[in-house]
C-alpha cells in the first residue's frame, strides 16, 4: 500500500477495493474485521484470532499488508470509529464488555485512566511548539477581552479557561450558545477581542461555525485542538495540537486542562511584568 489509511472509513474503503487480491485467509479475516467492528476495536489479538479462525500472526500480516506497523495500529481506527458513533457513555461500556468479556473494577479503572493521563501529561511539553504557545499569549496579551468557546466535552476546557482568565484579571466570556445564540455572540465581540475555540474530534458542527464566522470578520483566533488536520486548524491563527489519554475508548481531558492552566498563568505573568515596568516609569502613562 503507497499510504496507510487515517480513519475507519478509509480502511473500509481500501478492504474492499483490495478484497479480491488477497489471500484465502487475508479474505477471511476481512470479512471478519468488517463483520465484527466492535470486537475488533477491544479485543486482543489472540482473542480475535480464535474468533476469526485464524492465527495471530495472519492477523498482523493483515494489517501489514494495509500499510500499518502493528495490529494495535489498525486497531486504533476502529477504536476511533466507536467513539465517534457511541457518544453515550453506557453503551460505549456494553461495548467494552462485549468485546472483551472483561468487567473491570473500580481499582484496575483508576490505575488506568492514571497511568495513560501520566503518559500524555509528560510528552505535552514536547509536543507544543514554544512558538506557538507565545504566539498565544501575544494574541490574549493584546486583546481588550478573550471570548472562549468549547461545545461538549470540550465545554470544560473552555469554561475552565474563562474562569482562569477571571482570575488574573483578563476580562473574558464563555460563548455558551445559550438559546442557541452561538452567532449572536460571536457578532458581540469587538474587533479588539481574541477568541479561543477548544474542538476534538468529531468537532461539533457550532464550533465550526464559530471559527468560521470569527474567520470572515478576521478576528484573532487561537484553537485547541487534537490534530493539525482538524478543520478549524486551517482558521486558525495559531493552532495548539493536544494528544488526550484514551482507555477503553473514553478519552480524558488532562492535557488540556494543563494546558489551559498555562496560557492563563503565562498571561497573568505577562501582565504582572507590564504593570512592574508602568510602575517604574510612570512617564509611560503620558507618553
Amino acid at each position: 500500500m503507497n499510504t496507510t489509511p487515517q480513519d475507519f472509513n478509509e480502511l473500509e474503503r481500501l478492504i474492499a477495493a483490495e478484497y479480491p487480491s488477497l489471500s484465502r485467509r487475508l479474505q477471511q479475516t476481512a470479512r471478519f474485521m468488517l463483520d465484527h467492528p466492535q470486537e475488533v476495536a477491544f479485543a486482543t489479538v489472540a482473542k480475535l484470532a480464535e474468533q476469526a479462525g485464524v492465527t495471530p500472526s495472519t492477523l498482523i500480516r493483515f494489517a501489514n499488508s494495509f500499510g500499518f506497523k502493528g495490529f494495535s495500529e489498525m486497531q486504533q481506527l476502529f477504536r476511533s470509529r466507536l467513539v465517534d458513533e457511541l457518544p453515550n457513555y453506557t453503551e460505549r461500556i456494553r461495548a467494552v464488555r462485549s468485546a472483551t468479556g472483561e468487567t473491570p473494577d473500580s481499582t484496575q479503572l483508576l490505575w488506568e485512566f492514571a497511568d495513560a493521563n501520566r503518559e500524555v501529561l509528560e510528552q505535552l511539553p514536547g509536543r507544543i511548539d514554544p512558538r506557538h504557545l507565545e504566539q498565544a499569549l501575544d494574541i490574549f496579551e493584546r486583546s481588550q477581552a478573550v471570548h472562549v468557546m468549547g461545545a461538549r466535552r470540550s465545554f470544560v476546557v473552555a469554561s475552565y479557561m474563562t474562569y482562569a482568565l477571571h482570575h488574573i484579571d483578563k476580562r473574558a466570556f464563555l460563548v455558551n450558545g445559550l438559546g442557541g445564540m452561538y452567532g449572536e455572540q460571536v457578532r458581540a465581540i469587538s474587533d479588539d477581542d481574541a477568541l479561543l475555540v477548544v474542538s476534538f474530534s468529531p468537532y461539533a458542527e457550532e464550533s465550526r461555525q464559530v471559527a468560521e464566522a470569527a474567520r470572515q470578520r478576521e478576528l484573532p483566533l487561537v484553537v485547541i485542538t487534537d490534530s493539525s488536520l482538524s478543520p478549524l486548524a486551517r482558521l486558525a491563527d495559531v493552532v495548539l495540537v493536544v494528544h488526550e489519554a484514551e482507555v477503553k475508548s473514553f478519552r480524558g481531558l488532562t492535557a488540556s486542562l494543563c494546558l489551559a492552566q498555562t496560557l492563563a498563568i503565562a498571561l497573568g505573568v505577562r501582565q504582572d511584568k507590564a504593570k512592574d515596568r508602568k510602575a517604574q516609569d510612570p512617564d509611560t502613562e503620558h507618553g
